[in-house]
């Protein structure tokens, strides 16, 4: 079963934290993705994008824009337990 997510927040140096439904709670550094994957350098080059991470209506996903996406099951996998 995909992880639901049910808050995330953004923190200083492109990290996210995020708690899920079954009361998991991760720290999610971002910079590893930017440094790998091309879009995901806009979040360092566009000033305040970082800040608007939203989440898609499934839960299932949080997003920036059209091209800069990350799954939940990723975060849940690879974040740092808090």
């Amino acid at each position: 079963m995909i992880p639901k997510i049910k808050g995330i927040t953004p923190l200083p140096d492109f990290c996210l934290r995020v708690v899920f439904d079954d009361g998991k709670s991760v720290v999610y550094d971002v910079k590893e993705d930017m440094a790998q994957i091309e879009s995901y350098r806009d979040l360092r080059s566009i000033k305040g994008l970082f800040d608007q991470v939203q989440l898609d209506p499934s839960r299932t996903c949080v997003f920036w824009n059209n091209q800069i996406d990350l799954p939940s099951d990723t975060i849940y996998r690879y974040g740092r337990a808090v």
